[in-house]
């Protein structure tokens, strides 16, 4: 059995290793010092068994291909071969089909040095099937310089269960209403529209929507409303991840190729504003093209592999938003063709929408 103190040496090498790689300084001291994040993977499926997509999956330390295991209808897990050290974190998900379907996360844990995540995809009238998607997975510790950059929680419905700020301060979660949650965020940042926010259901025994409901920024924080809906788009309590991100990527960590924005009108092409929601990390200017319930989306200079993609829904009412097709990589630009929302009957309705980016 390997002892703790190997495991704790073997982690503080590698992501001294990461940390470099990405820009990153890391404390010597140990583990509780470490960069954030502590680890991270992503990865792909197109297949409810073996291997994720060769062109679409990284993690945070150098692991074998992450492979995938079909469970009960429309459920997989995806085992992440080297990033299983940590309890709690956050996960997030996102269906990858040309069909009305949303996917939510389960469950996730750690088991002999693998992190497990378990994903259940669903379509129309809340019926279990298997349909791509990509899955993140991260966890982190420590804390940032420069103000609120990063935060995740993970509330169980009935709590928070898991929670990280890069500022080192308490994240809250307050419930407004049934299937209504007010989470604040606290940290200096800017007091206009900042950042990027993914939030994805977290259900082990019943399809479930959850949406980014409303957001409010101060000079001393973030506030974001989270909603959750039943199959019928009824609000309904249900768990759920939420992860905020400013200059870093989804997964918190800060290589040299990532972007998010946020589809906020129903312009024909344009660049979202104000500035700050709209990063791109190699300086080039994200635009979106709407068409119905469609959006493109273009992330010029940063379309390297390995990369991933997360779309999430920003409506004061159940919406679903996935991504209709795998995204394109060329000439160093990302093209996520397309965002596509639906009401919770299956019929395509155009939404406000958070995207977010990211390469290895």
């Amino acid at each position: 059995m390997i002892s703790v103190r190997r495991i704790i040496r073997r982690l503080t090498a590698v992501l001294a290793a990461v940390g470099a790689a990405c820009g990153l300084v890391v404390a010597g001291a140990g583990l509780a010092e470490a960069a954030v994040p502590n680890a991270w993977g992503f990865a792909l499926v197109e297949s409810p068994s073996g291997p994720v997509v060769a062109t679409h999956w990284a993690e945070s330390v150098p692991s074998p291909v992450p492979v995938a295991f079909p469970g009960a209808p429309g459920q997989v897990t995806v085992r992440f071969q080297g990033i299983g050290f940590f309890k709690g974190g956050v996960v997030h998900a996102t269906a990858v089909t040309g069909q009305f379907a949303w996917c939510q996360a389960q469950q996730w844990r750690p088991l002999g040095g693998a992190e497990l995540v378990t994903v259940r995809c669903y379509g129309k009238g809340g019926i279990p099937v298997f349909v791509p998607f990509t899955v993140t997975f991260t966890a982190s510790s420590g804390t940032l310089p420069g103000g609120l950059a990063y935060a995740y929680v993970y509330d169980t419905g009935a709590g928070v269960a898991s929670s990280f700020n890069s500022t080192g301060l308490p994240d809250t979660v307050t419930v407004l209403a049934p299937g209504v949650w007010r989470v604040q965020l606290p940290g200096p940042g800017p007091a206009t529209a900042s950042g990027g926010v993914q939030v994805t259901a977290v259900n082990a025994t019943a399809p479930a929507i959850c949406d980014i409901g409303g957001q409010a920024w101060t000079a001393s924080g973030q506030v974001i409303i989270v909603r959750c809906y039943n199959v019928g788009g009824v609000p309904h309590p249900s768990g759920w991840t939420l992860s905020y991100q400013r200059g870093r990527a989804i997964t918190g960590a800060q290589p040299s190729h990532f972007a998010y924005t946020v589809n906020n009108t129903a312009l024909p092409t344009y660049v979202p504003a104000p500035p700050a929601v709209n990063f791109n990390s190699a300086g080039g200017i994200n635009t979106i093209s709407n068409g119905g319930p469609f959006a493109l989306v273009r992330f010029p200079h940063v379309g390297f592999l390995p990369n991933i993609v997360f779309v999430t829904a920003f409506a004061p009412a159940a919406r679903i938003c996935n991504l209709n097709t795998v995204w394109g990589t060329a000439a160093g630009n990302a093209l996520v063709r397309d965002v596509v929302c639906y009401l919770p009957s299956g019929a395509g309705a155009p939404a406000e929408s958070f995207t977010t980016y990211t390469s290895k």
